[in-house]
């Protein structure tokens, strides 16, 4: 290889749920450099929705490895949901009257945000008290970090919009995707909340002259910016379940009976709008890959090479093998919501918000609430998630240390993925 491989965290969207990912980089920080001998390093970082947020952490505070993680999870386990969200009784009557269609009021020249059901103003100001923004240029510029990118989808024409802040040049020539583009930029707190914004739950964000929502509407979990800005090996962390065959068994009936219940199918549009698109990424990934180890095979060592060449001509992009490891829960995430409330271990002042948090417990399956768990910003929540991603991360330590090694060939062939449970290992090429 000409150069050192480019390691680059793929950080999903999913609102609350997000705690987890930190859970999974307090492995990545604290426990795995044991294993591998030496510090754990993300040239890149992209993320979508709520893991935009964590992104611009990682990338803030890159020059602080040894206390990252730590610092990450102690501002997840702080959460109050009340002191993010207003959950006062007029809160709710207002988020009532835009249900039945009541225009939202203009916003006082100067604002950046717009719409939305729910009061958000306490999760701004704490996204942009809890990371050091100028942090992010100064890492760039210092080398602790290559480049970060954060997926929106513009509201106007609902493309998405990935903002990139990068040490080298971006490609001009992006994606022939017509739907998305890009747009170099200064990350700050607008484009991580931007990109959080969980479409007509919370206002959309004004950036320049248009508005932006979550980006996990077309591309929640955004490998292609990680791969277009040159990333080799890519650690995607997502943040939906996949039930096994006796879990699916167990809940059949469950699922049946809450199915008609209008908040059961919020929370499953929600999933299938935020949280459904990695698997088919990175199967197509994989296929790619393994077309281009067949032509190696067949046509020898310079088949990629050649084929790149054409696809330049053809699409203005190369392809190239790229080896990837996938950490998803090992639980579901919505049913430990519902336990949380359930069981009353939530930290909720008021009782109006207690009220409705119980409220849209019961208002969807008896054991699962994914509507729930996206909106539950709760420290003791938080914590659990937190506890669940360090040990998802762990039981694929032999993955994840070879996806870090700096001694393990990039070449597929030469190096396969190892198969763990619960985190998916595997390889994939450029789209």
């Amino acid at each position: 290889m000409n150069r050192r491989s480019r390691i680059a965290i793929v950080l999903s969207g999913g609102g609350s749920r997000g705690a987890y990912e930190a859970g999974v980089i307090r492995y990545l920080r604290e426990r795995l450099p044991r294993v591998l001998g030496h510090p754990v390093r993300f040239d890149i970082v992209t993320g979508t929705s709520v893991g935009a947020i964590n992104a611009s952490f990682l990338a803030a505070t890159a020059d602080h490895p040894e206390t990252q993680a730590r610092d990450l999870c102690a501002a997840w386990r702080s959460l109050c949901i009340e002191d993010l969200i207003s959950l006062r009784a007029r809160d709710l009557m207002r988020a009532a009257a835009l249900l039945v269609g009541r225009e939202p009021a203009l916003p006082p020249p100067g604002t950046f945000r717009y719409g939305g059901l729910l009061d958000t103003h306490g999760l701004e100001q704490f996204v942009v008290r809890s990371i050091p923004w100028q942090g992010i240029r100064r890492n760039l510029k210092a080398g602790n970090l290559d480049a970060i990118a954060i997926s929106a989808t513009h509201v106007g024409s609902g493309h998405t919009v990935v903002f990139i802040e990068s040490r080298e040049a971006v490609p001009a020539a992006w994606s022939k995707d017509p739907f998305v583009r890009h747009r170099i930029s200064s990350i700050g707190p607008r484009h991580a909340l931007a990109s959080a914004a969980i479409p007509m739950m919370f206002p959309a964000v004004k950036i320049g002259r248009g508005f932006y929502v979550d980006g996990g509407l077309r591309q929640n979990t955004p490998m292609s910016p990680a791969i277009r800005l040159g990333a080799d090996r890519l650690l995607v962390i997502t943040l939906r379940h996949v039930d096994t065959a006796e879990e699916q068994a167990r809940m059949a009936e469950t699922r049946e009976m809450a199915y008609p219940k209008p908040l059961f199918l919020a929370g499953k549009a929600l999933n299938a709008l935020l949280l459904d698109h990695t698997d088919y990424d990175i199967d197509r990934m994989e296929r790619l890959n393994a077309i281009l180890a067949a032509g190696q095979r067949a046509f020898g060592a310079s088949f990629t090479a050649m084929l790149s060449e054409e696809l330049i001509r053809l699409r203005g992009a190369p392809i190239r093998p790229l080896r990837a490891v996938r950490v998803r829960p090992s639980a579901d995430i919505g049913a430990i919501a519902s336990e949380f409330v359930a069981k009353d271990r939530i930290r909720v002042r008021g009782r109006v918000a207690r009220r409705l948090l119980q409220r849209l417990a019961q208002g969807e399956a008896r054991h699962e609430s994914d509507l729930l768990s996206y909106v539950l910003f709760d420290g003791n929540f938080a914590s659990a998630l937190i506890e669940l991603g360090e040990s998802d991360a762990a039981a694929s330590e032999e993955a994840l240390a070879q996806l870090f090694s700096r001694d393990v060939a990039d070449d597929p062939e030469e190096a396969p993925p190892v198969p763990v449970p619960v985190i998916a290992a595997g390889s994939g090429a450029v789209e």
